[in-house]
């Protein structure tokens, strides 16, 4: 039975669940394109493909990964080589291919899984290395065999090499790297002067030198002892080294993938990496990048020894010892982001922005939020991509203009989009802050965006891009994960060694941040493109939201990360957990969507439960102070933060958050329709332990009060009227106010051109303050209607961007295929 057959038959007997699953870590159907999947056969034929087993291979670790790669040399050493079996393109991203691999008929190519199971030492170590094949064969890594076998995908015969941490063969670099110059100089280093008199014969000179492993071992033999040691961390892999000891022919920043280097003149300033180069131990590959050739590593290691793939990550050494209360500490944050959230929110509630027609929100929107806010603009913008993401603001479209009376021809423009609050806001809103910072941290889990870095210095950051960078979920996951394994009651040093160790470790879990690393001049891992500059933005991020203090994970962090592991990104742009009803607890109001995913809602419901312990329950008290203060501990209630919010403005945040009371902010409150006496109640209801007010707040309410509502506003005629004679005549006279080109009708009545509301603006922003009043002579109070936009947040089941032209009867989902594959139709 061939490897299709058997894997087929295999599938069929999977339950909806278990396939559910592994069709999401290999992102069906969003990875098959317009291609169908219908039956259980095409689907086992995309399971074999390169694409999809690479998918697979960066789902798991890299111990898992290193297993895989073990069998696969000890297939081709037990079954020969793979005809096309070279790297083709470097070590990074081996699954990738420029050319397809060969067929290769996995059943023709067993193992025994005895000899595996040999590798390691007998009771807990080789328990897990049963445990580690039993996971790799529910995830299609490792094929259906006759028991007592192991089989592996067609991709892992062919690119073993590629996989165990070897670069690209010596030839193909040479080709690549070198014009005829530098192969030469290489070759008369090896073999004296006049070696080689064409590129061809110095090139085949060096090649066949390479590919003797006795001739490899006796050059190092001679190499000094600084090169000794670089071989030392690059022949185990990755096989990548950040040196200066070439520059571009063509120019010392051009580095695509035709160029060509040359060697710096006067080197690089260190012996061992200038030794290996001019004899081609190192080749370049990048720009200040070298490769070890896959010859050299695999003359220097040892093959006479068994493999030994390391199924556990190396342990943390860049530790501290965590402060007592840490995770008060860490509580502290997520309830300081509830709230930072919340007032984002409210105030893009009270005043929407437009979205540009080139994406984002202008600059000046978002330092208007911030100011009403009282948050800074990096803040701004971050809360305002997780609502976004998480569903609780959203764009919605201007009406359109009225058509032009002129030219038939003339488009009338385009309508602009604002920025609403969704229809979910009101009801998170009113929630207490663990329901609040739920949705925002299932969303900042899966965006695919490490949404407070900006990559470029010289562009200004703005809010609400759509986010596209695929490695940020990775890198997040990773460090999550390799966070979760700290020792207990230690956190990560915040210095450059804990960050590289950090991201290495990220690495062991997320095999696909390996391409971001390399050794530097000191044989010490580091990362390439800017990536320790991004992990520490996502450390940052972590801190602000209570996912991490003192550089270890807190419990909701944790729970966070079995979220990720649960597969909630596979669902982006849907955010598991962002639907769940924000005042519910435990697995209560999560939802049709968890309902039919068990994993995913005990993951919510955990981090739920989490974020509720450590967020205390908002405070519905204040204490009032004679300097005309109001503070609340911790996070207030909603009611009571409308309140002040209303007669007050914030001053300061952190453990408490402190409102400052003045005759301007009560003035506010009596225009949005606040009685005096009716604030007086609110605010002595609201003090703590019923103390009453200080005097000298209730005598600035009163007293505003009392010089509020002076002059009227009519509404059926735009009149303005007062009793104050004197003050009609200074409003008649003020050169503030002749764009409303008053008229004074009699002794205590002017009229105005402009609208009532109009009117009222002018009026205030001019320091005066009018009250609007009806025909009967009540006072009108004209509330500002509740604008809201439609959550596009998109249920687990709607399709994914890419199925916007598929038709109706494709699955939009891992769920609902899984689900028409398992019934037979």
């Amino acid at each position: 039975m061939n490897a299709r057959t058997a894997l087929a038959k295999w599938l069929g007997t999977l339950d909806p669940q278990r396939l559910t699953a592994l069709l999401e870590e290999r992102d069906l159907p969003l990875a098959a394109g317009y291609r169908r999947i219908t039956t259980l056969r095409e689907l086992a034929e995309h399971l074999l493909t390169d694409e999809s087993v690479g998918q697979g291979l960066m789902a798991g670790t890299a111990g898992e990964l290193e297993l895989l790669a073990s069998i696969g040399a000890l297939a081709l050493e037990r079954h020969g080589p793979v005809a096309g079996g070279e790297v083709e393109d470097g070590p990074r991203y081996p699954w990738q291919q420029r050319k397809p691999v060969p067929p290769v008929e996995p059943a023709d190519r067993w193992v025994p899984e005895r000899d595996v199971l040999s590798w390691f030492e007998p009771g807990e170590k080789r328990q897990r290395a049963e445990h580690t094949l039993t996971r790799l064969r529910e995830r299609a890594l490792l094929l259906p065999a006759p028991k007592g076998q192991l089989a592996i995908p067609p991709l892992l015969h062919v690119r073993a090499a590629g996989f165990d941490g070897y670069g690209r063969r010596a030839d193909r670099l040479l080709t690549t790297a070198y014009n005829a110059p530098e192969v030469k100089r290489i070759a008369a280093n090896l073999f004296g002067e006049g070696a080689g008199r064409t590129r061809d014969e110095a090139q085949e000179l060096i090649t066949a030198l390479l590919a003797d492993p006795a001739r490899v071992r006796a050059l190092v033999a001679d190499a000094p002892v600084r090169a000794l040691e670089l071989l030392d961390h690059l022949v185990p892999g990755p096989p990548l080294l950040r040196t200066c000891c070439f520059v571009g022919r063509y120019g010392s920043q051009y580095a695509g993938p035709d160029a060509k280097y040359v060697f710096r003149e006067g080197g690089s300033g260190d012996d061992g990496t200038d030794w290996l180069a001019g004899r081609g131990l190192l080749i370049p590959s990048g720009l200040d990048l070298v490769e070890l050739p896959y010859e050299v590593a695999r003359a220097l290691r040892d093959e006479g020894a068994a493999p030994s793939p390391r199924l556990e990550p190396e342990p943390f050494t860049a530790t501290a010892p965590l402060p007592s209360g840490w995770e008060g500490e860490g509580g502290t944050a997520a309830a300081a982001a509830a709230w930072r959230a919340e007032l984002v929110l409210r105030a893009l509630a009270a005043q929407p922005v437009v979205i540009r027609k080139a994406g984002g929100i202008a600059v000046r929107d978002t330092r208007r939020l911030a100011k009403a806010a009282g948050a800074d603009e990096a803040g701004t913008r971050l809360w305002l991509d997780l609502a976004v993401s998480a569903g609780l603001a959203a764009p919605r479209d201007d009406e359109p203009a009225p058509a032009s009376r002129g030219r038939r021809n003339l488009k009338a423009p385009k309508p602009s989009a604002r920025l609403l609050p969704s229809d979910r806001y009101d009801a998170w809103a009113a929630a207490p802050p663990a329901g609040k910072l739920l949705p925002l941290l299932a969303a900042w889990a899966v965006v695919p965006a490490v949404l407070s870095h900006w990559p470029d210095p010289d562009e200004t950051p703005v809010a609400l891009i759509s986010p596209q960078d695929q490695d940020a979920v990775t890198l997040r996951t990773g460090v999550l994960r390799a966070l979760a394994v700290l020792p207990d009651g230690h956190g990560l040093t915040g210095n450059a060694r804990g960050y590289t160790e950090l991201l290495s470790l990220a690495a062991w879990f997320q095999p696909a941040l390996r391409g971001h690393l390399a050794a530097d001049g000191a044989g010490e891992l580091t990362g390439l493109d800017g990536v320790l500059d991004r992990l520490a933005a996502t450390l940052t991020e972590a801190a602000l939201l209570g996912v991490v203090a003192h550089g270890a994970l807190t419990p909701a962090g944790r729970a966070l990360c079995r979220l990720l592991e649960a597969g909630a990104a596979h669902h982006y742009p849907a955010v598991p957990g962002a639907g769940a009803d924000p005042a519910a607890r435990g697995s209560e109001g999560l939802g049709e969507d968890l309902a039919l995913r068990p994993a995913l809602a005990k993951a919510v419901t955990t981090l739920r439960e989490e974020l509720y312990a450590a967020l205390p329950e908002p405070s519905d008290k204040a204490r009032f102070q004679s300097d005309l203060t109001a503070t609340v501990t911790g996070a207030p209630a909603p009611a009571l933060a409308d309140l002040l919010s209303a007669v007050g403005d914030i001053e300061s945040e952190g453990h408490a958050v402190v409102w400052r009371i003045t005759a301007v902010s009560v003035r506010r409150a009596l225009d949005a329709g606040w009685s005096a006496d009716e604030l007086l109640d609110r605010l002595t209801a609201a003090s703590e332990r019923g103390t009453p007010l200080p005097q000298p707040l209730a005598y600035t309410i009163k007293d505003t009060a009392r010089t509020h509502g002076q002059l009227k506003v009519v509404r059926s005629a735009c009149c303005i009227r007062s009793d104050d004679t004197a003050l009609i005549a200074e409003v008649a006279q003020s050169r503030g106010l002749a764009k409303l080109r008053l008229r004074r009708i009699a002794p205590t009545v002017l009229i105005s051109t402009a609208p009532p509301e109009e009117t009222l603006s002018a009026l205030r922003a001019a320091g005066y303050a009018p009250t609007q009043e009806a025909e009967t002579g009540t006072t009108l109070l004209d509330r500002a209607p509740t604008d809201r936009a439609p959550s596009l947040l998109p249920t687990l089941d709607q399709a994914h961007a890419g199925h916007a032209e598929q038709t109706g009867s494709v699955p939009a989902s891992a769920r609902l295929l899984a689900a028409t594959l398992t019934s037979g139709g």
